[in-house]
């Protein structure tokens, strides 16, 4: 069962950033906002909402966002969403950001093994972003996510293996950001998120098993940048009558050894 999702963390106080780095600001946190929600696309009530921004304020900022082409609004339904120059961006930097080229034949090799869905996610912010993903060979297929859904870190595998790594102080900075946002996950807590991470780092990988959908179970490992961050993860999902310990213990080893391989590309590029 899908769940809804918003995003960005709220605006913060006008003292942080003064003049036009607060506008600047206020408009990623936006964009970020709908990006979240493009699918079906954002009402304004809903940015108002989850920016905690005026409704005068948003609507001047979301104008902008439209002339520029950064966003577009629906003239039937009003509802926002993701504009042409969004996509144009992201083909001019795709060169810059190839994760997805390193991490492809990984992803193809461990769908291959393992028969069941891969996903690659990035860390944005206080958030996670599936960035591709690999079908296996069992007949019964688990898309948990999908390619560019955005949720945050901790609602699922692929946002636990990334605060795996991370201090205490950090994981309660994310995790009180994006605390109004978890309900949409099955009806995900604080506390609940909080305890699935502590048995996660207990088992030395993520687990998921209730909190994206209904039946279906997601375990994953993070990605290391050279600065010793978790920037990315894999994560591998089925039904759970497929996870059993043996066969988790089985993925996981798969996985460390294709984590290995895209961590040593992602701190060498340059090599062959």
């Amino acid at each position: 069962m899908k769940a809804a999702s918003t995003t960005a963390k709220p605006a913060r106080p006008d003292r942080d950033h003064p003049g036009g780095t607060q506008t600047l600001h206020r408009a990623a946190s936006i964009v970020r906002l709908v990006a979240a929600r493009n699918r079906p696309g954002m009402r304004l009530t809903d940015v108002v909402k989850f920016s905690g921004l005026q409704r005068p304020t948003a609507h001047r900022i979301l104008k902008g966002l439209i002339a520029e082409g950064l966003l577009t609004q629906d003239p039937e339904s009003r509802l926002y969403s993701l504009g042409p120059l969004v996509f144009e961006l992201g083909l001019a930097a795709a060169p810059q950001f190839n994760l997805s080229d390193i991490c492809r034949p990984s992803l193809q090799r461990i769908a291959e093994k393992t028969g069941d869905t891969v996903f690659l996610s990035v860390r944005s912010g206080h958030d996670s972003v599936c960035i591709d993903r690999k079908e296996g060979s069992f007949p019964i297929k688990t898309f948990t996510l999908d390619v560019g859904e955005r949720r945050p870190l901790g609602a699922g595998a692929s946002g636990l293996a990334m605060l795996m790594p991370l201090t205490d102080e950090a994981v309660q900075e994310i995790v009180r950001a994006n605390a109004t946002r978890l309900v949409g996950y099955h009806n995900l807590t604080v506390p609940a998120l909080l305890a699935a991470l502590a048995h996660s780092r207990v088992l030395r990988y993520a687990w998921n098993d209730a909190h994206l959908a209904d039946g279906a179970a997601t375990l994953g490992l993070p990605i290391i940048n050279r600065y010793g961050h978790p920037f990315a993860s894999i994560t591998v999902g089925a039904i759970i009558g497929r996870m059993t310990e043996t066969r988790r213990a089985e993925i996981v080893s798969i996985l460390r050894d294709e984590i290995d391989l895209t961590e040593k590309a992602v701190r060498n590029p340059n090599q062959p």
